[in-house]
């Protein structure tokens, strides 16, 4: 483990990146796929800590992998899980802990023991509570093993079809989640979603990858989805990962700071995350953006303007705003993330702590940042709270006179195991 790391100041950032595969798409790839009877050939599947949590747990169930240099095959099994695994242990990873909870509860057999779903200390702070209570309404079996509303969790068969409803202010995993269970179970179900609905474009990735899968739901509006029951996964032979587009946005930002040009290959103009929005943001900030089918490439002029918005739709995303803001000819107010606090950290406090140490002004709202422009900048150590998209962010730091300090780099494994081994190679002085 590398204890941190010593960026010195950067000027320039040029060169073409290739992304690694989206989490948020490869967990749910291989869930999918474990879930179809016959193989899927996934390519471009990102190798990380938390697609590795969600390998093992399939693994445990029951399910068989083969690893070439370019694609994974999946041996799926049609909710029939051969293991009688008693526990899975997910660490982090709420992309694999969210979805397991429902699926499970949805293809329970009577004669399975329970299943314990567990993770790390901090994936036992994040809260599971809305999407527990839904399943458990009608029916579902799930016992709290230690503090109600959080993980560790154990699940039995009893989960019924029938009418759902769920808070969709908390997380988008709760509601894809259900999306990817209900139509395994016997009969038709309906799921109405309350509240405002934070990152819909999370719902909208799952609904195209069911869709891809051959499951079909229909929306009958924004708040309303109607679920054929009796459905199963179909495979579609082979199944591309798009590049992570919350990974792309640390490179518009740096291509942004330090002038560009860079291409970055892995997500394009026909891209189905809605962090792809993040290029929109980029060119409000002051930078080109041209798209191409898989790639965009992003030009800056080192000049960065400060903004005002909603990052609602795009939370991941929104956090490589913090940093740009240091830079900016004015102050910027990231709003409604207020979901950044049920992330692997506590983002807004995270964010906020951290940015203070360079020299920042900044107020944290329940639900906002107001950011204003370092005059200036010290030197400054960030810790990264073992969250991979701190690390990521505040490498931007290095774009100032004073450089800066990563503590636990190696945290980025989460999602992006050489991302500083490739900022050292795009970004010099």
């Amino acid at each position: 483990m590398v204890n941190s790391i010593h960026l010195e100041p950067r000027q320039h950032c040029r060169g073409t990146v290739t992304l690694p595969g989206s989490k948020s798409i490869a967990n749910r790839a291989l869930l999918m796929a474990a879930l179809c009877q016959t193989p899927v050939t996934l390519h471009n599947l990102l190798v990380s800590d938390d697609t590795s949590r969600m390998r093992e747990a399939l693994f445990a169930l029951g399910v068989s992998f083969k690893d070439d240099e370019l694609t994974t095959q999946v041996e799926g099994l049609g909710c029939h899980w051969k293991s009688s695994a008693s526990e899975l242990y997910l660490g982090n990873a709420g992309t694999a802990m969210r979805p397991l909870i429902a699926v499970l509860s949805a293809t329970a057999k009577e004669d399975q023991s329970p299943i314990v779903l567990k993770g790390d200390a901090r994936m036992h702070e994040r809260p599971v509570q809305h999407l527990v209570d839904a399943l458990q309404m009608q029916g579902a079996s799930i016992d709290y093993l230690g503090e109600p509303g959080f993980p560790p969790l154990s699940i039995s068969k009893g989960l019924s079809p029938g009418k759902f409803e769920i808070d969709g202010s908390v997380s988008s995993q709760f509601i894809s989640a259900l999306l990817m269970a209900l139509p395994l179970l016997p009969d038709d179900s309906t799921l109405t979603l309350k509240g405002e609905v934070v990152s819909r474009p999370y719902i909208n990735l799952t609904l195209k990858m069911l869709s891809d899968f051959g499951i079909s739901i229909k929306e009958d509006s924004p708040q309303r989805y109607t679920i054929a029951g009796k459905q199963a996964y179909q495979s579609p032979g082979e199944y591309w990962v798009e590049g992570d587009a919350s990974g792309a946005s640390y490179w518009m930002a740096a291509a942004l700071l330090g002038r560009g040009p860079v291409e970055i290959i892995g997500i394009g103009k026909n891209s189905i995350q809605g962090d792809k929005r993040f290029a929109e943001v980029i060119e409000q900030m002051g930078a080109s953006v041209a798209y191409q089918d898989n790639s965009i490439t992003v030009t800056g002029t080192g000049a960065v303007k400060g903004i005002d918005q909603d990052f609602n739709d795009i939370p991941d995303a929104a956090m490589t705003v913090a940093p740009l803001a240091l830079f900016a000819d004015k102050p910027t107010t990231i709003r409604n993330v207020a979901n950044w606090r049920v992330k692997e950290t506590d983002r807004l406090y995270a964010m906020a702590t951290e940015l203070r140490k360079l020299g920042a002004v900044v107020e944290e709202g329940r639900d906002y940042l107001y950011i204003e422009p370092i005059k200036s900048w010290e030197n400054a150590c960030i810790d990264t709270y073992d969250d991979h998209r701190m690390a990521m962010c505040f490498s931007l730091a290095a774009f100032s006179p004073a450089g800066v300090t990563i503590n636990n780099p190696d945290c980025c494994a989460k999602t992006y195991p050489n991302y500083f081994s490739e900022f050292s190679r795009l970004c010099h002085s």
